[in-house]
Protein backbone atom coordinates (compact mmCIF):
# COMPACT_ATOMS: atom_id res chain seq x y z
CA UNK A 1 0.00 0.00 0.00
CA UNK A 2 2.71 2.47 1.01
CA UNK A 3 6.37 2.36 0.05
CA UNK A 4 8.98 4.88 1.18
CA UNK A 5 12.38 4.61 -0.52
CA UNK A 6 15.67 6.23 0.52
CA UNK A 7 13.96 9.28 2.04
CA UNK A 8 16.05 12.12 3.45
CA UNK A 9 14.36 15.08 5.11
CA UNK A 10 15.52 18.24 6.84
CA UNK A 11 14.35 21.21 8.85
CA UNK A 12 16.35 23.99 7.25
CA UNK A 13 20.00 23.02 7.55
CA UNK A 14 19.36 20.30 10.11
CA UNK A 15 18.88 16.85 8.60
CA UNK A 16 16.28 14.80 10.48
CA UNK A 17 15.90 11.64 8.36
CA UNK A 18 18.62 9.61 6.67
CA UNK A 19 17.88 7.10 3.90
CA UNK A 20 14.57 5.91 5.41
CA UNK A 21 13.06 2.96 3.54
CA UNK A 22 9.89 1.25 4.74
CA UNK A 23 6.75 -0.42 3.43
CA UNK A 24 3.22 -1.01 4.66
CA UNK A 25 0.97 -3.71 3.23
CA UNK A 26 -2.79 -3.31 3.04
CA UNK A 27 -4.54 -4.40 6.23
CA UNK A 28 -1.47 -4.25 8.47
CA UNK A 29 -0.82 -2.48 11.73
CA UNK A 30 2.76 -1.24 11.48
CA UNK A 31 4.49 0.45 14.42
CA UNK A 32 7.31 2.98 14.15
CA UNK A 33 9.00 3.18 17.54
CA UNK A 34 11.96 5.00 19.02
CA UNK A 35 13.05 7.62 21.50
CA UNK A 36 12.03 11.29 21.50
CA UNK A 37 13.66 13.12 18.60
CA UNK A 38 14.49 9.92 16.70
CA UNK A 39 12.52 10.99 13.59
CA UNK A 40 9.15 9.29 14.08
CA UNK A 41 6.97 12.39 13.72
CA UNK A 42 9.12 13.74 10.88
CA UNK A 43 8.46 10.51 8.96
CA UNK A 44 4.69 10.96 9.35
CA UNK A 45 4.88 14.63 8.39
CA UNK A 46 6.72 13.70 5.20
CA UNK A 47 4.16 11.04 4.27
CA UNK A 48 1.25 13.42 4.99
CA UNK A 49 2.69 16.30 2.94
CA UNK A 50 3.41 18.64 5.85
CA UNK A 51 7.12 18.31 5.09
CA UNK A 52 8.52 17.54 1.65
CA UNK A 53 11.52 15.17 1.56
CA UNK A 54 14.84 16.45 0.25
CA UNK A 55 15.38 13.24 -1.71
CA UNK A 56 13.76 9.83 -2.07
CA UNK A 57 10.26 8.74 -3.00
CA UNK A 58 6.92 8.01 -1.34
CA UNK A 59 4.43 5.86 -3.23
CA UNK A 60 0.85 5.18 -2.15
CA UNK A 61 -1.23 2.62 -4.05
CA UNK A 62 1.12 2.96 -7.01
CA UNK A 63 1.03 6.77 -7.06
CA UNK A 64 3.97 9.05 -6.21
CA UNK A 65 2.90 11.49 -3.48
CA UNK A 66 6.04 13.15 -2.12
CA UNK A 67 5.30 16.46 -3.88
CA UNK A 68 1.55 16.51 -3.10
CA UNK A 69 -0.10 18.96 -0.70
CA UNK A 70 -1.68 17.71 2.55
CA UNK A 71 -5.13 18.31 1.05
CA UNK A 72 -4.34 16.13 -1.96
CA UNK A 73 -2.95 13.40 0.27
CA UNK A 74 -6.07 13.37 2.44
CA UNK A 75 -8.18 13.14 -0.71
CA UNK A 76 -6.43 9.97 -1.90
CA UNK A 77 -7.03 8.21 1.42
CA UNK A 78 -4.33 9.03 4.00
CA UNK A 79 -5.21 10.52 7.38
CA UNK A 80 -2.69 11.87 9.91
CA UNK A 81 -3.75 12.21 13.55
CA UNK A 82 -1.04 14.31 15.22
CA UNK A 83 0.22 14.15 18.76
CA UNK A 84 -1.44 16.50 21.22
CA UNK A 85 -5.10 16.00 20.12
CA UNK A 86 -5.45 19.57 18.76
CA UNK A 87 -9.20 19.72 19.18
CA UNK A 88 -11.37 22.82 18.86
CA UNK A 89 -11.99 23.33 22.61
CA UNK A 90 -15.05 25.59 22.35
CA UNK A 91 -16.84 23.26 19.93
CA UNK A 92 -18.89 20.24 20.93
CA UNK A 93 -17.96 16.62 20.31
CA UNK A 94 -20.33 16.47 17.35
CA UNK A 95 -19.01 19.72 15.86
CA UNK A 96 -15.40 18.49 16.12
CA UNK A 97 -16.39 15.27 14.34
CA UNK A 98 -18.19 17.19 11.60
CA UNK A 99 -15.00 19.15 10.90
CA UNK A 100 -13.29 15.82 10.26
CA UNK A 101 -15.72 15.34 7.34
CA UNK A 102 -15.24 18.82 5.90
CA UNK A 103 -13.99 17.49 2.56
CA UNK A 104 -16.75 17.36 -0.04
CA UNK A 105 -16.34 13.61 -0.54
CA UNK A 106 -17.13 12.94 3.14
CA UNK A 107 -19.56 15.73 4.02
CA UNK A 108 -22.65 14.04 2.63
CA UNK A 109 -21.97 10.95 4.74
CA UNK A 110 -21.12 12.78 7.97
CA UNK A 111 -24.21 11.71 9.92
CA UNK A 112 -23.75 7.99 9.32
CA UNK A 113 -20.04 8.28 10.00
CA UNK A 114 -20.62 10.09 13.28
CA UNK A 115 -22.84 7.19 14.33
CA UNK A 116 -20.06 4.81 13.29
CA UNK A 117 -17.60 6.75 15.47
CA UNK A 118 -20.08 6.62 18.37
CA UNK A 119 -20.17 2.84 17.93
CA UNK A 120 -16.39 2.74 18.39
CA UNK A 121 -16.44 5.19 21.30
CA UNK A 122 -19.82 4.97 23.09
CA UNK A 123 -18.69 7.50 25.71
CA UNK A 124 -18.65 10.21 23.05
CA UNK A 125 -22.25 9.54 22.03
CA UNK A 126 -23.51 10.08 25.56
CA UNK A 127 -21.76 13.46 25.62
CA UNK A 128 -22.14 14.56 22.01
CA UNK A 129 -23.23 18.10 22.97
CA UNK A 130 -20.43 18.58 25.50
CA UNK A 131 -17.59 21.02 24.73
CA UNK A 132 -14.29 19.37 23.87
CA UNK A 133 -12.40 21.29 26.56
CA UNK A 134 -14.52 19.69 29.29
CA UNK A 135 -13.53 16.13 28.36
CA UNK A 136 -10.96 14.01 30.16
CA UNK A 137 -7.65 13.28 28.47
CA UNK A 138 -8.81 9.85 27.38
CA UNK A 139 -12.08 11.20 25.99
CA UNK A 140 -10.22 13.91 24.10
CA UNK A 141 -7.99 11.26 22.55
CA UNK A 142 -11.07 9.27 21.49
CA UNK A 143 -12.46 12.42 19.87
CA UNK A 144 -9.17 13.20 18.13
CA UNK A 145 -9.05 9.71 16.62
CA UNK A 146 -12.74 9.86 15.71
CA UNK A 147 -12.30 13.17 13.90
CA UNK A 148 -9.25 11.82 12.08
CA UNK A 149 -11.09 8.84 10.61
CA UNK A 150 -14.29 10.63 9.59
CA UNK A 151 -13.10 10.45 5.97
CA UNK A 152 -12.73 6.64 6.34
CA UNK A 153 -9.10 6.75 5.16
CA UNK A 154 -7.40 3.77 3.58
CA UNK A 155 -4.31 4.47 5.70
CA UNK A 156 -4.53 6.05 9.16
CA UNK A 157 -1.34 7.37 10.77
CA UNK A 158 -1.44 7.99 14.53
CA UNK A 159 1.22 9.90 16.44
CA UNK A 160 1.44 8.91 20.13
CA UNK A 161 -2.20 7.83 20.40
CA UNK A 162 -1.77 6.62 23.99
CA UNK A 163 0.50 9.40 25.29
CA UNK A 164 -0.50 10.69 28.71
CA UNK A 165 -3.29 8.15 29.14
CA UNK A 166 -3.81 5.69 31.97
CA UNK A 167 -2.64 2.13 31.23
CA UNK A 168 -6.27 0.99 30.93
CA UNK A 169 -7.21 3.80 28.52
CA UNK A 170 -4.06 3.21 26.47
CA UNK A 171 -5.00 -0.47 26.21
CA UNK A 172 -8.51 0.50 25.07
CA UNK A 173 -7.13 2.80 22.37
CA UNK A 174 -4.88 0.05 21.02
CA UNK A 175 -7.86 -2.33 21.04
CA UNK A 176 -9.76 0.15 18.84
CA UNK A 177 -6.80 0.16 16.44
CA UNK A 178 -7.08 -3.62 16.11
CA UNK A 179 -10.82 -3.33 15.51
CA UNK A 180 -10.29 -0.78 12.74
CA UNK A 181 -7.76 -3.10 11.13
CA UNK A 182 -10.20 -6.00 11.29
CA UNK A 183 -12.85 -3.91 9.54
CA UNK A 184 -11.00 -2.22 6.70
CA UNK A 185 -8.23 0.14 7.75
CA UNK A 186 -4.44 0.00 7.49
CA UNK A 187 -2.63 1.67 10.39
CA UNK A 188 0.80 3.23 10.90
CA UNK A 189 1.28 3.76 14.61
CA UNK A 190 3.90 5.87 16.37
CA UNK A 191 4.34 5.12 20.05
CA UNK A 192 6.71 5.69 22.96
CA UNK A 193 4.80 2.87 24.65
CA UNK A 194 7.12 0.39 22.97
CA UNK A 195 5.69 -2.78 24.47
CA UNK A 196 2.07 -1.82 23.76
CA UNK A 197 2.90 -0.84 20.19
CA UNK A 198 4.86 -4.03 19.46
CA UNK A 199 2.13 -6.15 21.05
CA UNK A 200 -0.44 -4.54 18.73
CA UNK A 201 1.64 -4.45 15.55
CA UNK A 202 1.97 -7.02 12.79
CA UNK A 203 5.34 -5.53 11.90
CA UNK A 204 7.47 -2.72 13.29
CA UNK A 205 10.45 -0.50 12.60
CA UNK A 206 12.84 0.94 15.18
CA UNK A 207 14.20 4.38 14.29
CA UNK A 208 17.28 5.83 15.98
CA UNK A 209 18.84 9.23 15.23
CA UNK A 210 16.87 9.57 11.99
CA UNK A 211 17.86 6.17 10.63
CA UNK A 212 15.97 2.87 10.64
CA UNK A 213 17.86 0.52 12.91
CA UNK A 214 15.68 -2.59 13.09
CA UNK A 215 12.73 -4.16 11.29
CA UNK A 216 10.67 -7.24 12.08
CA UNK A 217 7.42 -8.59 13.43
CA UNK A 218 6.20 -7.07 16.65
CA UNK A 219 6.81 -10.36 18.41
CA UNK A 220 10.37 -10.74 17.14
CA UNK A 221 11.33 -7.20 18.15
CA UNK A 222 9.96 -7.77 21.65
CA UNK A 223 12.51 -10.58 21.91
CA UNK A 224 15.35 -8.57 20.38
CA UNK A 225 18.23 -8.01 22.81
CA UNK A 226 18.83 -4.37 21.80
CA UNK A 227 15.15 -3.50 22.11
CA UNK A 228 14.97 -5.15 25.54
CA UNK A 229 17.94 -3.18 26.87
CA UNK A 230 17.40 0.17 25.14
CA UNK A 231 13.60 0.47 25.29
CA UNK A 232 12.08 -2.06 27.65
CA UNK A 233 14.55 -1.78 30.51
CA UNK A 234 15.07 -5.55 30.67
Amino acid sequence: MLEVKHMNASYGRIQALWDVTLRIEQGEIVALVGANGAGKTTTLKAISGLLHPDTGSIEFLGQRIETMTPQQIIAIGISYIPEGRRLFPEMTIRENLELGAYMSSAWGKRKERIEWIFGLFPTLKARSKQLARTLSGGEQQMLSIGRGIMTKPKLCMLDEASYGLSPLMAKNILAVMRKLREEWMTILLIEQNIKGALDAADRAYVIENGRLALEGTGESLLQNGHVKVAYLGL
